[in-house]
């Protein structure tokens, strides 16, 4: 699921390597927009469900506009938007997005087939996103980011639990019911200590996603690295927190209208709660967590941390990780951001707080490059194996 990505200010132009699962799957609901000799689609998996539009009107037959608005209020701009167009005859129609209480962060991405993207041409003010896009009977995809479905998550980790050293369980239900997906890595059963992998706690955080896949099947590479990694430390991976707002095209939150990524500190959410309660059963059962990351995405490529005095386990063992990355890079500058709010509910906080050891909120760029994404993530997870594997109580030079 990793796209090249090539941005040229308002141009930019995408490969997919990899083939993603079709979009045409469970719908979501469907909104009715009606334009002349257009036909407007959002009844499929990730599209802007319903709720999300808050209009849709066509001043003319080659010109149509759609104002987005959010699942609730408030909220981070954030606006996703997915929907497909077609049109019985082959026409140019210039398409308008415009954001209720907000405004437009995504650049358009358009495809064919749901698998493989490009950018297009494209206008933007503080009120509106104009661009043009070229529409015939086959429909076309118009998305904020590359569409990773609830679908994609599933098949993906049925692919990674076909490895000796990985089960897959459900570890609990979102509020409408579908499954968290959790894996875990075990290549010693002797050995004790957890890395947590966590993702998609904000649905349109693509860039984050894209982040987390070659970084968790890095770990379970036959590299030698991963290997001796996996003798000693265990992996708890939990790729799609949100699959509610995943699938109904949500900016945020999830279908209870609740950040998930400020709820650790209630765990008043069944998605939160349901990995709080797994971790404390790993605990119960002799586990001992050692270290956290999650996936999202910003603006920019930044690394959210813990202060490296906050009294936790292995003291140095971010800085030692992140000053390793930053040294394979010329001209790329890994920022570290350490931060301590513990009335926040946010994840990082938490397990600091719990567990007494570090965790990060890895953060890759909207626009950032999808094959620098991929490599970036391969040298990330290779360098914190291999930090993970010494001592952390001093500061490496």
């Amino acid at each position: 699921m990793f796209c090249y990505l090539s941005p040229l200010k308002k141009y930019m132009k995408y490969t997919c390597t990899i083939v993603l699962a079709a979009i045409a799957l469970a719908p979501a609901v469907a909104y009715s927009c009606e334009f002349d000799q257009v036909t407007f689609d959002n009844d499929f998996a990730g599209a802007s469900s319903d709720k999300m539009i808050a209009s849709c009107q066509s001043n003319s037959q080659n010109k149509i506009e759609i104002v987005l608005k959010p699942e609730n209020t408030p909220i981070n701009n954030s606006p996703w938007y997915a929907f497909k167009l077609s049109s019985e005859e082959k026409k140019q129609v210039e398409v308008t997005i415009r954001v209720t209480d907000g405004d437009n962060r995504y650049p358009p991405k358009v495809s064919k087939d749901g698998q493989h993207w490009e950018g297009v041409e494209y206008v933007k003010d503080n009120e509106k996103l104009v661009f043009t896009v070229a529409l015939s009977k086959q429909p076309i995809v118009i998305a904020a980011q590359e569409i990773i479905t609830n679908q994609d998550y599933s098949e993906w980790v049925n692919r990674l639990a076909k490895s000796p050293v990985t089960s897959q369980s459900v570890i609990g239900e979102s509020v409408q019911g579908r499954p968290i997906n959790a894996l875990e890595v075990r290549g010693n059963r002797q050995a004790n200590e957890w890395l947590v992998i966590l993702g998609r706690q904000h649905p349109p955080e693509i860039t984050g996603a894209l982040a987390l896949f070659p970084f968790t099947e890095n770990l379970l590479s036959d590299s030698s690295v991963a290997k001796s990694f996996r003798d000693r430390f265990n992996i708890l991976i939990v790729p799609n927190l949100n699959p509610d707002g995943v699938q109904m095209g949500h900016w945020r939150h999830n279908v209870n209208g609740v950040d998930l990524n400020r709820d650790w500190n209630k765990f008043a959410q069944p998605e939160v709660r349901a990995v709080h309660e797994h971790i404390n059963k790993l605990i119960q059962a002799g586990g001992k967590m050692v270290m956290a990351v999650d996936f999202h995405s910003t603006r920019r490529d930044i690394f959210y941390t813990m202060p490296n005095d906050y009294g936790m386990e292995q003291r140095y063992l971010v800085n030692n990780w992140l000053k390793a990355v930053d040294k394979q890079y010329k001209n790329f500058s890994v920022i570290q951001k350490p931060g301590n709010n513990p009335g926040r509910g946010v994840f990082k906080q938490y397990f600091a707080d719990h567990y007494n050891v570090h965790a990060i909120t890895y953060e890759m760029g909207d626009n950032t490059d999808r094959a620098f994404i991929n490599d970036f993530a391969i040298d990330a997870a290779n360098q914190l194996m291999k930090t993970m594997m010494m001592d952390n109580q001093e500061l490496q030079p």
